[in-house]
């Protein structure tokens, strides 16, 4: 069964109230948080592949996203790279609709209308992007989550999990146009973007992913167990190490910690205001000046034998 410019297995489940969980790749998923979270989602819901893209070739230049030739049991296959849809049919609550998508590199107005026309067809009710950014952010704190425009339909919803409005300016995604197409549907949509350090840039982030397990987790009902915080933990624990030693990042950690906690505790921020220059320095960190000569020395990869590319 085709819809769009995706093939689907029959019969299709029927879904009640429907709510899609979106990722991008690359583009808003910095530390594959949002791919790990959707996976471990994935694996507890048990959810199945239901349909992808017919031909990915008409979106994607493939000496970016590279096919890969896997052998199993003596047998050599193809993975070519594409947009995948699964679905986890639940006894209660909506079902979840997971969405693996790969950032288009041509005709990307076609490849929105396409995954419009979909979830139009499948009825769903709410529509969610969720991954991570980096930023000049403490790894000592609770890492922050930011969201859309927060309005009445969503607000109760963000301060239950601590999720602030974003004030992001800058390039963004064709697959925006998603969400603008199901606002004007009168669909639901949400955002959830975890915060990133910018100084700890490893393949995959697992404190990142504990962030964002943990309000999956609240929305829908699911295991706390999830989450599995202990392992982002000891990731973290490697990086202080880096840190107390190197007095440079432990300066700049210090002054981060300054901003988060004036920003977040107004209240003890009053009686510690930062002074004028480093205001200035942090500002100018937040602009991405002079980022690559003082944070690459922490461009760590602590579990190299996983391969979050694998579709």
């Amino acid at each position: 069964m085709r819809i769009g410019d995706f093939e689907f297995q029959e019969p299709l489940p029927e879904l009640k109230d429907p709510h899609v969980l979106a990722v991008l790749r690359p583009w808003i998923d910095v530390g594959n948080v949002g791919t790990l979270t959707m996976r471990r989602l994935e694996r507890h819901l048990e959810s199945k592949e239901i349909g992808r893209l017919v031909k990915p070739g008409r979106y994607y230049d493939f000496t970016r996203y590279r096919p890969k030739s896997l052998l199993k049991q003596g047998v050599r296959e193809y993975n070519i790279p594409s947009t995948t849809i699964s679905v986890a049919v639940r006894e209660r609550g909506p079902d979840i609709i997971t969405l693996h998508m790969l950032e288009p590199h041509l005709y990307g107005e076609d490849y929105t209308d396409s995954l419009i026309e979909v979830l139009r067809y499948l009825g769903v009710k709410r529509y969610s992007m969720i991954g991570a950014m980096y930023d000049m952010v403490p790894h000592t704190r609770q890492l922050l989550v930011s969201g859309g425009t927060v309005n009445s339909r969503n607000e109760e919803e963000y301060k239950l999990v601590g999720v602030r409005p974003s004030d992001y300016e800058g390039p963004t995604t064709i697959t925006y146009l998603v969400s603008n197409a199901l606002d004007a549907l009168d669909i639901e949509t949400r955002i959830f973007v975890v915060h990133l350090p910018q100084y700890f840039q490893v393949e995959e982030d697992f404190t990142g992913t504990a962030r964002l397990m943990e309000i999956m987790c609240t929305l829908y009902g699911l295991p706390s167990r999830l989450a599995d915080p202990e392992r982002g933990r000891q990731q973290y624990a490697s990086l202080q190490n880096i840190v107390t030693d190197t007095s440079e990042v432990a300066s700049l950690l210090e002054r981060l910690e300054e901003r988060y906690d004036r920003e977040n505790n107004p209240d003890s921020a009053d009686q510690n205001p930062l002074s004028p220059m480093v205001e200035e320095f942090l500002q100018g960190l937040g602009s991405g000046s002079d980022l690559d000569s003082d944070l690459d020395l922490l461009d760590l990869d602590l579990d190299p034998d996983d391969d979050p590319s694998d579709e």
